[in-house]
């Protein structure tokens, strides 16, 4: 059961899916506000107190790409995008403009609760621990204050370009993080999409990190879209 009662919007036009998702919900006692239109979503989002959004692309109004853009213009609340849309394409965009997590139908209530756990569990560490000075997953421990990494308790020794990519991931644990984002973050906006370069630093920091690189335990790929650093 949730224990802050977060409230949902859930934006979706099919009337079975969004009854199957709003019951999901209620049994976990999240309050639930729904629209079928991003024009319905866009007055929800202004006129009430809105904690994550539920987002479906194919809306009959408009796209719900244009939803995120919008929402991004002005807010950092979480949005997972519930879509048939499985095109890779089509995700890494939604996630480059802002989406935090791109779930395709069918789906269950169980990975549907799981990824509205996480996203919720990183806003409120980006709400609560803006001067924080170490992040955990696991046995995995960066001391930002100190750049190091400790991996059960011993410590790690990491390349520059190696600790910001495992910062960034660690900043956005539970999120899918597309290549060009990475890359970007990483080299800078002019190094274009040198995707080779970003897999080979991803080895290099999987090499360390993970017991059986081939079989990671923290960096799971999102094949087509990008890398997430597990947040469980």
């Amino acid at each position: 059961m949730s224990n802050l009662g977060e409230k949902i919007l859930v934006v979706e036009d099919d009337m079975q899916i969004r009854n199957f998702i709003c019951y999901s919900l209620q049994t976990e006692g999240y309050q639930l506000t729904t629209s079928n239109t991003g024009h319905g979503a866009l007055s929800a989002l202004v006129s009430e107190q809105i904690d994550l959004m539920l987002l479906d692309l194919g809306l009959p109004d408009f796209d719900g790409i244009e939803v995120i853009k919008k929402v991004r213009e002005w807010s950092e609340m979480p949005i997972i995008v519930v879509s048939a849309r499985d095109q890779d394409k089509e995700k890494a965009t939604a996630l480059d403009l802002g989406a935090d997590d791109y779930l395709t139908k069918p789906f269950s209530a169980t990975e549907l609760l799981a990824r509205i756990r996480v996203a919720l569990r990183h806003l409120y560490k980006l709400s609560g621990n803006k001067q924080q000075t170490s992040i955990q997953i696991g046995d995995l421990k960066i001391e930002l204050d100190k750049r190091l990494v400790f991996l059960n308790g011993a410590q790690v020794h990491m390349t520059p370009m190696e600790y910001s990519l495992l910062v960034l991931l660690f900043k956005n644990a539970g999120k899918v993080l597309t290549t060009s984002y990475i890359i970007k973050e990483i080299w800078g906006i002019g190094y274009g999409n040198d995707t080779q370069a970003l897999r080979a630093l991803m080895a290099g920091l999987r090499r360390k990190i993970e017991t059986y690189p081939a079989k990671p335990r923290y960096i799971m790929t999102e094949i087509g879209v990008g890398y997430r650093l597990v947040n469980e």
